[in-house]
């Protein structure tokens, strides 16, 4: 099977991607992933035996692509072919038209230029490209509605499968937190981009350190991540005179470790799907903090495994800062929450076990049925 994805890079949608290929069956499944653009050092995440084929299209439309991708597509011959985002929405039709049997499509959120879906471009897009897909998949309910209610796709076509987490790489660290006084670690991770709106979670930090000035010796900021905000942001951090309690390490391989030096995670996003790292967080143990968009409100329950305030709000997001760096037994009890609730429904086999039937539903319909699209068996 083929992957297309725009650019493999470090980010939610490529963890995904990774988790697929090294847990579906290897004696049923085999892979190659498609970048439309590039692939970046992420890619020595993917298994030896898994080529990735960049097609390096050029700004604008790049036409040429799609001869490329056609072309490679009728060498390779794969059997389905499983489209990630909306900018590789377009590629389905090169799929169709390649003789490609069974075509998924997986919308894992939004981006800076639709944060709600109300971009009339991208839903007629959507509409219009949707009779070459077999199967969309979303990563929340909310993404699902919007595509039958909104996109107009029938909902026979739409699937919900929700992202997992590898739950014994994720886990909390040392059960006993020590009685003496230490510092509380407000962290987040993800790309440094403006849908991220790590932003609003340092000038929230800067004004929880005024409340708390007794304190602000004790608390911690780490934004682990990068991208095109990363000098913006520690300029801010500079400006706002958190630098001594602020660490911006960029990029890490060493996730699992990093997160179980938090003590609260922080997701500020303007619009999302499933973030991986709020499931890794909670995996983690973690009381998760997020904005009030996509799918955070299905992962986040209000009072039980963490707290929701409205996106861009950093006097909010410092109240509700404040209330757990002030109530250590809310942290342990929520994290521990949030753990349960990560093994119990997000778990990363149960994610790879949906894919794999859905595949192997959509090969069998195939092998039985004209193509929609073409007309074809």
């Amino acid at each position: 099977m083929a992957h297309i994805v725009y650019r493999l890079d470090v980010g939610g949608l490529e963890n995904i991607l990774i988790e697929l290929v090294r847990n579906l069956p290897r004696d049923e499944f085999r892979h190659v992933i498609i970048c439309i653009a590039d692939y970046t050092d992420f890619s020595a995440r993917v298994p030896e035996d898994v080529p990735i084929h960049a097609l390096h299209k050029a700004p604008g439309l790049g036409l040429g692509m799609f001869a490329r991708l056609w072309r490679l597509l009728r060498r390779l011959r794969p059997d389905i072919v499983h489209s990630s985002n909306l900018a590789a929405l377009e590629c389905q039709p090169v799929a169709a038209l390649s003789g490609v049997p069974a075509r998924v499509h997986a919308e894992h959120g939004w981006d800076m230029a639709d944060l709600d879906g109300t971009n009339p471009k991208y839903r007629r897009l959507r509409r219009w490209l949707s009779p070459w897909v077999h199967r969309h998949v979303t990563v929340s309910a909310h993404l699902a509605r919007y595509l039958t209610d909104v996109a107009g796709i029938p909902r026979g076509r739409v699937r919900h499968i929700v992202n997992g987490v590898d739950t014994e790489r994720f886990h909390p660290g040392a059960s006993e937190r020590p009685s003496e006084p230490r510092d509380f670690v407000i962290g987040t991770v993800g790309r440094m981009a403006p849908v991220k709106d790590q932003a609003t979670l340092v000038a929230a930090f800067a004004h929880l350190c005024r409340q708390l000035p007794e304190r602000s010796a004790e608390l911690r900021l780490v934004l682990l991540g990068d991208g095109p905000e990363a000098g913006h942001l520690q300029e801010q951090v500079a400006r706002l005179g958190i630098e001594a309690q602020t660490w911006m390490p960029g990029n890490r391989d060493d996730m699992p470790e990093q997160l179980r030096h938090f003590d609260l995670f922080v997701l500020p996003s303007l619009a999302e799907g499933i973030p991986v790292t709020v499931l890794e967080a909670m995996a983690s143990g973690l009381p998760v903090v997020a904005s009030r968009v996509g799918g955070l409100p299905e992962l986040v329950e209000v009072g039980i495994n963490g707290a929701l305030f409205e996106p861009g709000d950093p006097e909010a997001l410092s109240q509700t800062l404040m209330a757990y760096a002030q109530d250590r037994e809310r942290v342990n009890r929520e994290g521990q929450a949030a753990r349960e609730r990560a093994v119990e429904i997000f778990g990363l086999q149960r994610m790879v076990d949906a894919y794999a039937a859905l595949y192997r539903e959509l090969l069998t319909a195939r092998a039985h049925e004209p193509d929609p699209a073409t007309g074809s068996r």
